[in-house]
């Protein structure tokens, strides 16, 4: 029998694709055909490439994957080949503690206070959190209390609402009313706040900044000559509980909303820092989103950015240009009267 014949044989008993390999196995295990040579799989495989490229749609054979052959007249037989993939983990996206504890009150706190211990809990639970700490209970209660401050210093009425032995609320369960009147008389004077700041003079501006710099723990602040400032107005010492000391350089841009901060203002900042600096940049109007991805580039010097919004709100924290008033409001306890 022919080689040709011997593979036509085969193909013809197994009534599927081969690779030349198995078909040469088994023409040789059966006997079909004899060869002296020492690659006799190679052989077959060059006498039906041979085949085909002579005879074309003619030939008897068809190759259907890399030295692999079946009959033409016969059906391949196709081979799924069927991955295990490990069952993926839905993805949750993890949240500040903050926003965590809102989303978690939101949805089981039933309009009601919960302990901040069952708070942390079910955020764990639902993997909102992203923490290796060992007290995860301890940060989320500290932080609710930190922004319940922030907020009230800032006019601005809170999120979160401070119960009796650890137990927080969402403050928009309370209604509106007397509280919902204040806020809005704040965002009001806020806005008018803004308005002001453009008012000043550049010189002016700049010394508001400064002011407000030592205000949230700068020391040794200097106002740049304007003439010689690179793009930078003020610099100076950043002090953190009297441990940690960073030196900043301030571009402030009193610049009016919607004429955002672009991408070349973070360059020029960056490539006007001293040695061992940071840089900061002010606005009273925005950035965008590429000043934005500029500012946080990983392979480079950091790039703080302070927007309108964030210099109101901390004008308004350290009582800058506005004057804090506090009253007496009375409000039933609660509790019987015997």
């Amino acid at each position: 029998m022919t080689a040709k014949e011997a593979v036509i044989k085969v193909l013809n008993t197994e009534a599927k694709p081969l690779h030349t390999k198995v078909i040469t196995d088994m023409i040789i295990t059966r006997g079909l055909w004899q060869t002296s040579g020492k690659a006799p799989a190679a052989t077959i495989e060059a006498r039906i490439s041979t085949d085909i490229k002579h005879n074309g749609n003619s030939s008897p054979f068809i190759r259907v994957a890399p030295s692999t052959y079946g009959l033409r007249d016969l059906e391949a037989v196709p081979v799924t080949i069927v991955k295990k993939t490990k069952p993926q983990k839905a993805k949750v996206k993890t949240l500040s503690f903050t926003n965590a504890a809102e989303k978690v009150l939101s949805q089981f706190g039933d309009k009601k206070p919960m302990h901040y211990r069952d708070v942390t809990d079910k955020a764990l639970e639902l993997n909102l959190l992203n923490t290796e700490g060992k007290t995860p209970e301890a940060t989320m209660y500290a932080q609710i209390l930190t922004e319940i401050n922030r907020s009230k210093k800032r006019g601005k009425q809170p999120r979160f609402v401070q119960h009796g032995k650890g137990y927080v609320s969402l403050s928009q369960w309370m209604g509106r009313g007397l509280v919902f009147e204040i806020e809005k008389h704040n965002l009001e004077v806020s806005k008018k706040l803004h308005k002001q700041l453009f008012a000043l003079k550049p010189a002016e501006f700049e010394e508001l900044i400064a002011r407000l710099l030592a205000e949230i723990g700068f020391e040794e602040i200097e106002v740049t000559k304007r003439s010689n400032d690179g793009g930078i107005d003020v610099r100076g010492l950043l002090v953190v509980g009297e441990v940690i000391k960073t030196r900043m350089a301030v571009q402030a841009k009193r610049w009016k909303k919607g004429n955002n901060i672009q991408k070349p203002t973070v360059q020029q900042v960056r490539g006007s820092l001293g040695t061992h600096e940071q840089g900061l940049i002010i606005t009273t109007s925005d950035f965008s989103l590429g000043a934005k991805q500029e500012a946080l580039r990983p392979d480079a010097v950091p790039v703080a950015l302070m927007n309108g919004e964030e210099l109101v709100a901390l004008l308004t924290e350290h009582e800058i240009g506005i004057t804090l008033q506090t009253h007496n409001l009375l409000d039933l306890s609660g509790n019987k009267l015997l």
